[in-house]
């Protein structure tokens, strides 16, 4: 990951570092490997995830004609 300063302009660079971390999960990988999680919570953290997943999907789908 590449991120490049501009006029010395750090702040913005900083900014655009925590955006691109937060995209990539970065922040909440490290959430959740903080604190030791059940096998069990893992699967319905896991399961509730993938609903919430295809429930967007399905939002953003178009209707077949």
């Amino acid at each position: 990951m590449d991120i490049k300063v501009y006029g010395n302009d750090v702040e913005k660079a900083i900014k655009m570092l925590k955006r691109k971390l937060q995209n990539d999960g970065l922040f909440r990988d490290l959430k959740t490997r903080s604190f030791y999680e059940k096998p069990s919570e893992k699967k319905k953290r896991k399961q509730r995830e993938a609903r919430k997943k295809r429930m967007k999907a399905l939002k953003f789908k178009r209707p077949s004609e």
